[in-house]
């Protein structure tokens, strides 16, 4: 932000930001993976948070588009069940509503809409965000800045009236091409 701007807009990754989801994540993923695949825990925090399943799913042996997309389905329609080993990050949480106590319009940008969406009502932040900007919305996912982009358009806000708090090094990508600060969360 420039001297002098105001605050306007405040974007939250979702999964690493302002909820652990890393455990609930591995779980419906190695539920999903049975009859295809073995999937480790170590291998999962590796080589699979952050990324595209289209990306990870080959590198266990899985090759058939078919094949990718079913586990990825069984993934998505398991994933609610493991919602109890999700950690909500209650100092982020509790900065995304001192923001909107004070006028500032407060995002998510993440994946999943459905997921996003049943998450955010087992937790009770449901009604809580002003926008929740899924790849449904946007031509372009993370490391691309399009979600971002897509709020501060939406909003009406330029780089210096937004802020970013992000996780990943694909997330982290995608906030420092907007030109707007960014905040990386590393651990809570």
């Amino acid at each position: 932000m420039t001297k002098g701007s105001e605050l306007k807009l405040a974007m939250f990754d979702l999964d690493g930001t302002l909820f652990d989801t890393n455990k609930a994540n591995y779980l419906s993923y190695k539920e999903a993976c049975s009859g295809f695949c073995d999937i480790s825990e170590n291998f999962f925090y590796e080589h699979c948070m952050g990324k595209n399943y289209k990306t990870f799913l080959p590198l266990l042996g899985v090759k058939d588009k078919d094949n990718i997309e079913l586990i990825h389905k069984r993934k998505s329609d398991n994933y609610k069940s493991f919602f109890s080993f999700i950690r909500p990050n209650f100092s982020l949480l509790k900065i995304a509503e001192l923001f909107k106590t004070n006028g500032i319009k407060i995002a998510i940008i993440t994946a999943s809409r459905s997921n996003t969406s049943a998450l955010l009502k087992f937790f009770d932040y449901d009604d809580f965000f002003d926008l929740v900007v899924t790849q449904e919305m946007t031509d372009k996912t993370k490391p691309f800045p399009d979600g971002y982009l897509y709020a501060m358009k939406y909003f009406h806000c330029t780089p210096d009236e937004s802020i970013i708090f992000e996780d990943s090094d694909v997330g982290l990508q995608a906030a420092l091409k907007t030109q707007t600060a960014v905040y990386k969360i590393v651990r809570f």
